[in-house]
């Protein structure tokens, strides 16, 4: 089988950090090749000097391209040779439909003139290809992220891809939709388009990939061939990581205590159709010492339960009460909710949970900024202290706290927002996809970091499309479907198999 690519000794440096060090990597032809390592190996900064968005010039190596020496200028001269990139972000436009979104900047025109007959029938033919029934007049904004991961796909195949780059494309996808976008690139592999896969999600990688190259640490640390042996997920992380893993999950021993907090007969509306009602009256409470999950499919409101508590920040028509050692607290602003012990980290972080071009400090004094105050003055130095402290604390990899948000990896930024909600001095942390986008070695400090206020008596909920991740770190585990809770399950008795079965069974009321 041909190479379609080879990188060889891809160097690249941005100031006082070595991203790449002498990095190759090869893709055959036709083969889905996945790309694998923790954040911060340089998994993205590889493709984005594939791609050109890291031009030549800004580093060094070669790019073999289909056999030839290429030296792309930017994103366009990649695009030319049929080499599409589709990040994690997707670059959708929300307010403009399929067809303007898969044409955007590639008009179908004649003369000039946008003709709008070719773009819907050629639109038409690309939502055929990848397995959409939807219209080409559909509006993104009306679409939920797998089928818009689908959109971007049909984009990349109006421009004629050879090599597709996906960065982490099922991250924000529940099952049903990541198996279909699996299916998916296993088609085109059938029609000769090769794909670059970067995931954490390891599973996924089995399923699919024909090889897969791991780095660590900017640097190539192995290359395996699916095709001719059986390649195990521990044998990937342990070179992902550089040491052997062998519990996932920090060893604990649960110290539960009385019921802290408690949630009676809640109720939401949607915040634009207010007939229409997401949390349909659930109770549940959470005892201290005890991390609680929510199970459920993408659709079920686990994230709407999560924001309507923490200061009515989602729906209206808001009823139901909310106890704190079985005294009634009023959550009915974000400010109230800080102030009676609640913190909530967003699922997402990049959008709702950090300010990107703001330095680390700024962001860890964000929540309780009294505590860095004196006569409504910020105190630069007591605000450095208490930054480096949960630097120290929740070792976040950074050069120093003066460094903008914006330039760490995943599981670093992950840290921050954590650091910033336990500096409030809450007694109940709701994390919402805590460990989304983030490698096997992070997630594991994460999760370490989660066991330890545990064993401080705090109150954890914790928000996960992730299973595995559910039965690994919970005491017990609520299943909601529909706005409903469907199931409860302690942490002896839940499977994979009960949580899927209680969601099916009741998919229908």
């Amino acid at each position: 089988m041909n190479n379609i690519l080879e990188m060889r000794g891809i160097k690249k440096t941005f100031p006082g950090v070595k991203a790449l060090d002498n990095v190759n990597l090869v893709v055959r032809s036709g083969e889905i090749h996945a790309v694998v390592g923790e954040n911060g190996a340089g998994k993205s900064t590889l493709m984005k000097v594939l791609s050109g968005v890291y031009p030549y010039g800004t580093y060094s190596g070669e790019i073999v391209y289909q056999t030839q020496e290429r030296q792309f200028k930017d994103i366009a001269d990649s695009e030319k040779v049929g080499i599409i990139i589709i990040h994690q972000e997707l670059a959708l436009v929300p307010l403009l439909s399929i067809a303007e979104n898969i044409f955007l900047g590639n008009e179908q025109a004649r003369h000039g003139v946008i003709d709008w007959a070719a773009s819907f029938r050629k639109t038409q033919e690309l939502l055929e290809k990848v397995g959409l029934k939807e219209s080409p007049n559909t509006l993104i904004t009306d679409l939920g992220v797998g089928k818009q991961q689908l959109i971007e796909i049909a984009k990349a195949l109006s421009k004629e891809v050879k090599l597709l780059i996906l960065d982490e494309p099922t991250a924000s996808l529940n099952e049903s939709d990541s198996g279909a976008l699996l299916e998916l690139l296993l088609e085109l592999k059938a029609q000769g388009i090769s794909s670059i896969l970067i995931s954490h999600k390891l599973n996924e990688i089995s399923k699919v990939a024909d090889s897969i190259t791991i780095l660590r640490d900017g640097a190539t640390v192995d290359r395996l061939d699916c095709k001719q042996e059986l390649i195990s997920e521990d044998r990937i992380i342990q070179n992902m990581v550089g040491r052997e893993m062998a519990d996932r999950y920090p060893r604990r021993t649960p110290a539960i205590g009385e019921t802290i907090f408690e949630v009676k007969d809640w109720r939401v509306h949607h915040p634009l159709h207010a007939d229409r009602e997401v949390i349909k009256g659930l109770d549940f409470h959470v005892r201290k010492g005890e991390i609680v999950g929510i199970a459920g499919l993408m659709g079920a409101g686990r994230t709407e339960l999560a924001m309507s508590i923490f200061g009515r920040s989602y729906g209206q028509r808001i009823s139901g009460r909310v106890y704190l050692r079985g005294t009634e607290i009023d959550v009915g602003t974000i400010e109230k909710a800080i102030a009676n012990g609640i913190a909530y980290v967003t699922e997402d972080r990049k959008g709702y949970g950090l300010l990107l071009e703001e330095d680390i400090k700024k962001n860890i004094s964000l929540a309780n900024l009294a505590a860095v105050s004196k006569a409504l003055v910020i105190d630069e130095g007591r605000e450095f202290t208490v930054a480096a402290d949960y630097k120290r604390k929740l070792n976040i990899r950074c050069s120093t706290v003066f460094q903008k948000v914006l330039n760490l990896s995943g599981g670093n930024q992950q840290k921050v927002v954590l650091s910033k909600w336990l500096f409030s001095n809450p007694d109940v942390l709701i994390l919402d996809e805590p460990t989304r986008g983030i490698d096997v070695g992070a997630k594991y400090e994460i999760y370490t970091i989660i066991s330890q206020l545990a064993g401080e008596g705090k109150c954890i909920i914790m928000i996960s499309s992730e299973m595995p991740e559910l039965l690994g770190m919970c005491d017990r585990t609520y299943v909601m479907n529909e706005g409903r809770f469907v199931g409860e399950f302690l942490a002896a008795e839940a499977t994979q198999e009960k949580i899927m079965r209680a969601i099916v069974k009741n998919g229908d009321n």
